[in-house]
């Protein structure tokens, strides 16, 4: 089968709240309405950390009885010049402290290997603010990525066990569960060998292991068959794993059609069917009591079975994916054909439960009382198959409603409003600027303008207020790498993708002419994240 893995609200300047605003995930209106597409669970929740006078870094995780309502916004700021729309609301203030919530850093939500747009959020400029300060334009200037603002296209190794090799570019790995189901295979293979051919004597384990390879050889065909059907239809592969009970092909994008679903989840099955007629045709000459032929016989047969398995019509089995492929072709929504099939695949989890145990007792003893280590083994098969069939439909549905979902993350619509400043700046200077502009970020530049550093939120909050006249914001900088700088452009999964990629907890947005965007948060990404999962498909 194949698997296709705060920001406080500053506060005004004077010690009176500010006015209250929206919950800080909350998206900009649709006028199309609700998505009707989407899968996935967070890493963690950002949490605040305290600093010495009680105040929290803005990165905890929102206050449920503050929906709505509250002095939290993390919503980004437009500016006042005349090509974006005005603000109604109180500027911000990048040191007004929150509640603290913990200490934990926030996570970029993650995405499916496999897993774009909610209405477009207000633009932000980065200039100087002040009544005496120049606007200017600013840019930011990336080397080697191919243009201002896009992320290096390198990717770690995704992992996953011991790598193999790399059919078609994509890395094969063998993951320890593995090397558990082949001491399995190999002890119950050899038992039988003992009576087949007990001539072979402790020999009959050599050959059991032999058969165990060769049984997933066979099932890296099957996996194969996926990867080439899916990078012919340009959709990329992440890994390939054999584990535990067979193999997956991480494919990290949807097929774009129903009729391409169905292809790519059928091949799979249809290479095990092609493999047992090989097997079959060569075992024809061979002599049936001998070593090839018992194991070309058991070849045919694990390959039978895997194909026949493997089109039952329920996911996150091949042939659950082609339910989906049909109830997506007649009714158009392919939320509605993995629903379908993830329900089939629950009921046939329980079937698979209470059926094989009783199935195998039958064909296999003419007596009702007899319950040995086989109904034992049997039963426990049962449990681990039903387990896997019952996980692999949650997590099927979980991962549709993220596709369906992460449209909704858009760096324009998430980043924060940011002013630039000289390394030298004092911090209390910085944070005037910023607080007069309505800013909440603050990226540290050259001489020439050029962005050199982010100055990082939860570092501010770690500094006294008394302290603040003769602190540079140089020294609570985090130097621009070009992984921290991405297009403002980017959204859902290749959002995602980007801050994956190059983990941090601020990045600098760019436009593709260069110019200053803003500063996107983690923190605020993840946010988003949450409450687009939260909301019902």
């Amino acid at each position: 089968m194949d698997v296709s893995g705060g920001s406080g609200q500053p506060r005004s300047g004077n010690d009176e709240p500010a006015e209250p605003r929206a919950h800080p995930t909350a998206p900009a209106a649709d006028p199309t309405g609700p998505a009707e597409r989407g899968p996935g669970e967070t890493s963690g929740q950002p949490s605040a950390t305290p600093d010495e006078s009680g105040r929290a870094a803005p990165t905890g995780k929102p206050d449920p009885d503050t929906d709505g309502e509250s002095d939290t916004d993390a919503r980004p700021k437009p500016p006042s010049d005349s090509r974006r729309a005005p603000d109604p609301s109180a500027p911000s203030d990048l040191s007004a402290p929150t509640e603290p919530s913990g200490t934990t850093e926030p996570s970029v939500p993650q995405g499916p290997a496999e897993p774009r747009e909610p209405a477009a959020g207000p633009r932000h400029a980065a200039h100087h603010a002040g009544t005496d300060a120049p606007r200017h334009r600013t840019e930011a200037h990336t080397e080697g990525t191919g243009g201002p603002g896009r992320p290096p296209q390198r990717r770690p190794e995704p992992g996953g066990g011991l790598l193999m090799g790399r059919p078609f570019g994509v890395p094969v790995y063998v993951a320890p569960s593995w090397f558990l189901v082949a001491v399995l295979i190999t002890w119950v293979f050899g038992g039988q060998l003992d009576r087949v051919l007990p001539e072979l004597g402790a020999a009959r384990y050599l050959v059991s292991l032999f058969f165990a390879i060769a049984f997933y050889a066979s099932v890296l065909v099957h996996e194969l068959a996926h990867t080439v059907a899916a990078l012919r239809f340009k959709l990329p592969v992440r890994r390939i794993q054999l584990q535990f009970f067979g193999g997956v092909s991480e494919i990290e994008k949807e097929a774009e059609t129903p009729g391409r679903e169905f292809v790519l989840a059928f091949v799979g099955p249809l290479l095990s069917l092609v493999l047992s007629g090989v097997f079959y045709a060569a075992l024809l000459p061979v002599e049936p009591d001998s070593v090839p032929g018992v194991l070309l016989a058991g070849l045919m047969v694990s390959n039978l079975i895997v194909a026949a398995f493997n089109l039952l019509p329920g996911l996150p089995l091949d042939g659950g994916r082609m339910l989906r492929a049909v109830v997506w072709k007649l009714t158009g929504k392919p939320m509605s054909g993995t629903i379908a099939a993830a329900w089939v695949g629950r009921a046939l989890a329980i079937a698979v439960l209470i059926g094989l145990p009783l199935l195998t007792q039958s064909l296999g003893s003419d007596a009702a009382d007899d319950v040995g280590m086989d109904t034992v083994m049997d039963a426990l098969l049962a449990a681990i198959l039903a387990a896997i069939i019952w996980t692999g439909a949650g997590n099927s549905l979980r991962m549709a409603r993220l596709r369906e979902h992460l449209p909704e993350l858009r760096a324009r619509a998430l980043t924060r409003r940011a002013v630039p400043v000289q390394a030298d700046t004092p911090l209390s200077e910085a944070l005037r600027r910023a607080n007069a502009s309505g800013a909440r970020a603050l990226v540290v530049v050259d001489a020439d303008g050029t962005p050199a550093s982010l100055v990082r939120e939860a570092a501010i909050v770690g500094v006294p207020e008394h302290r603040r006249p003769w602190v540079p914001v140089s020294t609570l900088a985090q130097d621009l790498t070009d992984g921290m700088r991405v297009s403002a452009e980017l959204s859902g999964e290749e959002l995602l993708d980007a801050l994956r990629a190059n983990p941090a907890t601020e990045y600098l947005v760019v436009e593709e002419t260069g110019e200053i965007y803003g500063v996107l948060s983690a923190a605020d990404v993840e946010r988003a994240f949450v409450k687009a999962m939260a909301r019902p498909s």
